[in-house]
Order: C-alpha cells, then structure tokens, then sequence
C-alpha cells in the first residue's frame, strides 16, 4: 500500500553518527522541527557490493540536498555496531569511510515492517504450529522523500540488485519545491529552471504544442 500523501509514521530508532554517538531518530521529528525535508533511503546489508556505492553516492550529493533545505539519513537493519565498523572500514576495502550523515540501526525492524519494506513472508509451519519467516528479512532499497510537514511526497522500491539513481531524487526535490512556492505542476522530465505548467487544460494544451 503506497504511502505517498501520508504523514510518515510517527517511530523513533536508533542511529548512529559518523563520530560513533548513539542516536535516536524519528523522520517525522526531524522534517518538522528542523522544518525541513527528509530523503531517507533505506538499503539491504553493511559490508555488502552495491550498497557502499549508494553511500557514497549520497554522501558526494550531500552538498546539493543541503542547499535544497534537505537531510539525508541512511537506514538498514544492522546493529549501531556493525554500522560503525563499516564506518571507519576504508573506500579502497569496501567500507564507506567518509560518510557523514547519520546511518538508522532498525533492529527491531518495527520501522521498516511499518512501511512494509522487508523481503519477508510469514509462512505457517504445519510441524511446528507456528509462523515461520520466508526470505532474508532485510529491507529492500526503499527510498522516502518527506517534507516540511511530514507528508511522504515521493516513494520508491528497488530489488536488490538495483543501485539508484541519486539526481533524479534532486530533481524530484526540485520539482516539488517549484510546487510549493511557485503553485504550478511540473510536467514529464521536468528540470529546476524549465517551463512549468497551470492545472488547467489550456496549460497542458500550450505546454504540449511548444514540446
């Protein structure tokens, strides 16, 4: 069930800084006090092949969500410990040494069972009586975008063997900005400084003839 259009849920867990501070964060805080927005992006496992190459790619546009009033926070399932050691693990060993946004340790996995994320299955095991978990339980590469409000404006999930695409979040930060302050919609491909559009007929119809 998308969440898009909703508040995102209302659950602190915890984190860990790039110092090794142990933290406690809830997304739907940090939007609203901060009165920013959130990109929260959620990956599968530390010390694993495609993920370090996100980290890394966010931490490289840390600069660019900044200056668009946008926090960026890592989350995976593993322990604050783990996190840290990968944390001061080396680029060159496949670490993500570097990285300086604060990374979600959701043990618990009560936030990612929330927003119904994790590559798992409850199945019943007839021997036993009970419910077994089917698959890896850890989350897929999920990714949020949340405004000033706490509202979920964008979501998307990819398998795990897919690596995002960090400008097309900028870009969608861009366009919903444009929204915000501007009132207009953004049509297909859309990019910070193009011709936008009323929610009208007559709009769209002016728009399409000139593209």
């Amino acid at each position: 069930m998308s969440l898009v259009g909703k508040k995102f849920p209302n659950i602190t867990v915890d984190a860990i800084s790039e110092m090794g501070d142990n933290l406690r964060i809830n997304i739907l805080d940090e939007a609203v006090k901060n009165n920013k927005k959130v990109l929260l992006f959620w990956y599968p496992k530390d010390f694993t092949f495609v993920c370090p190459t996100e980290l890394h790619a966010f931490q490289s546009a840390l600069p660019d969500f900044n200056a668009k009033n946008t926090i960026v926070i890592g989350a995976s399932c593993d322990t604050n410990e783990v996190h840290f050691a990968w944390l001061n693990t080396p680029k060159a060993n496949g670490g993500i040494e570097g990285v300086t946004y604060p990374l979600i340790a959701d043990t618990t996995r009560n936030l990612a069972s929330a927003l119904g994320i994790l590559d798992a299955e409850e199945v019943f095991n007839e021997e036993m009586g009970d419910y077994l978990i089917e698959g890896s339980n850890v989350p897929y590469r999920a990714t949020y975008l949340i405004d000033e409000t706490g509202k979920i404006f964008h979501e998307s999930v990819n398998d795990m063997p897919l690596g995002r695409n960090v400008n097309e979040y900028l870009r969608l930060i861009d366009a919903y900005t444009h929204v915000q302050t501007k009132g207009e919609v953004c049509p297909a491909n859309w990019e910070n400084g193009k011709e936008a559009m009323s929610a009208d007929r007559l709009s769209t119809a002016a728009y399409l003839s000139k593209n």
